[in-house]
């Protein structure tokens, strides 16, 4: 099999040593060369061919956030950004998602920072997945990047109201963008209160709820410890915290934060939420596994199943990565099946049960 053709684009030569290094390191990915800004990258596409692109935000002559917009329409090539973990950084992230990145790895300590080896092996995790470019092709036809906000009527506060249902949400890779396309389609008076999990760093949730809110009519945050669950909200477990669901009185439900260890890795973990919800009694449960890497979520998902939840995954046809839906199918688990754009529909038809 031929290797991962990687092309690195960074404006710091110590940061694409450093890249360069990390991917070379596994045998099956050949980096082919080296952009110091966007533009240099627009350049070398033709002339080099990659497979996958890393593309650095924070750049001169070119940005990242520029130049990947021109990178997609004219290559269609895989792209993973390089984030320094800071607000700006993550606000910045968030965008390049939905102009089209396949995924990000955040900077541990800034733009030339050493502690980059501490994310390698995540880093060659997601050119690997990346590669697969039927999946990152596909994935497009069910996302549209936003030209302006969606017009929205005033969100209603519905504080006090006991909550009937609950709707659990794993996902991973390819979340920002999945996201966005399930909780656009719900009301503003959706009857359930919506808990989800998606892996991302630190700071990196509150610019993905703050963006979503922006963009649906349900409320979105991402959550505190001891909020109480009310009906049209939805609440993004903080990166670096576990989130867990619990009763504190009858139909009424609250978040529980935590930093006990990863699980399998990761911090939140969706089987930590799946699991609390598994647990909870005199409220309805729907779970939905969307796209992702990896294996998060099925174990607990069996659980809810077998507490007489409703259970849901993506369909391959459209995850930018099939990983955790396919596990979760395999373990015989999971109700219905079907692609991103026709969550939503599926989560109506719960609140009818």
């Amino acid at each position: 099999m031929s290797p991962i053709k990687v092309l690195v684009c960074d404006d710091s030569a110590l940061m694409r040593r450093i890249i360069s290094d990390i991917l070379k390191s596994d045998p099956e990915i050949m980096v082919v060369g080296a952009a110091k800004n966007g533009l240099e990258a627009l350049e070398l596409i033709p002339h080099l061919k990659p497979d996958v692109l890393t593309l650095d935000i924070e750049m001169p002559v070119l940005n990242g956030l520029e130049a990947l917009p021109m990178i997609w329409r004219r290559y269609k090539l895989p792209t993973i950004m390089l984030s320094s973990l800071t607000q700006d950084g993550a606000e910045a992230t968030i965008k390049a998602l939905e102009l089209g990145a396949f995924d990000f790895v955040g900077k541990p300590s800034g733009a030339i920072s050493l502690d980059l080896r501490i994310v390698g092996e995540e880093l060659v995790a997601k050119v690997k997945a990346a590669a697969k470019k039927d999946q990152v092709v596909r994935s497009t036809t069910y996302f549209k990047p936003l030209a302006k906000p969606i017009p929205t009527p005033p969100k209603p506060m519905r504080a006090g109201k006991r909550v009937e249902e609950i709707i659990a949400i794993g996902t991973s890779t390819g979340g920002p963008r999945a996201l966005q396309v399930v909780l656009s389609h719900l009301p503003a008076e959706l009857p359930a209160a919506v808990v989800i999990v998606q892996h991302m760093p630190p700071g990196f949730t509150k610019s993905l709820a703050t963006r979503l809110d922006h963009l649906c009519q349900v409320r979105v945050h991402e959550a505190e410890h001891g909020q109480v669950l009310e009906e049209g909200h939805v609440y993004i477990a903080p990166g670096d915290f576990h989130m867990r669901i619990v009763e504190h009185r009858p139909h009424s439900y609250r978040t529980e934060l935590s930093q006990t260890p990863p699980v399998g890795g990761h911090r939140p973990a969706v089987d930590i939420l799946f699991d609390s919800v598994a647990d909870l009694r005199d409220v309805r449960i729907t779970a939905a596994i969307l796209t992702g890497m990896g294996g998060d979520g099925s174990n607990s998902m069996v659980k809810i199943k077998q507490n007489g939840g409703r259970t849901i995954a993506e369909a391959q046809e459209s995850c930018v990565v099939f990983g955790m839906p396919r596990s979760a199918i395999a373990k015989g688990c999971v109700d219905t099946i079907v692609p991103l754009d026709r969550i939503a529909d599926e989560l109506r038809k719960s609140w009818k049960r």
